[in-house]
């Protein structure tokens, strides 16, 4: 399997991105892909708080620091492109790291 980093909005409407980050997450997995989604991982109850900046930087950073190890970042852009989400581009851009940007719902609107 092909190890990815998944990029998908979570900051904002956090239900809805919540669920659009593991319908990326089953994609990724059909693709025969074995992705890491920091931002579903760490921001559970009792975990880290994204409200707290220090919380979200530490969260944001344990998260990349597995693209050592990643062949590939995936940003999934239905919903949009976070803030987040353009640290973790740049970031794989610096690691030489390809980025592939994809849609699961060409052509429809949420």
């Amino acid at each position: 399997m092909r190890r990815v980093i998944l990029e998908s909005p979570y900051a904002g409407d956090v239900e809805k991105n919540l669920a659009y980050a593991r319908e990326c997450l089953h994609d990724c997995l059909l693709r025969g892909e074995a992705p890491i989604a920091s931002h579903l991982l760490y921001t559970q109850p009792g975990v880290l708080d994204d409200n707290k900046p220090e919380e979200r930087k530490l969260g944001i950073e344990a998260g990349l620091a597995w693209g050592s190890l990643a062949e590939a970042t995936v940003v999934y852009t239905d919903r949009g492109i976070s803030g987040g989400m353009k640290f973790g581009i740049e970031r794989a851009g610096k690691e030489g790291r390809p980025v592939e940007h994809r849609k699961l719902y060409e052509g429809k609107t949420e």
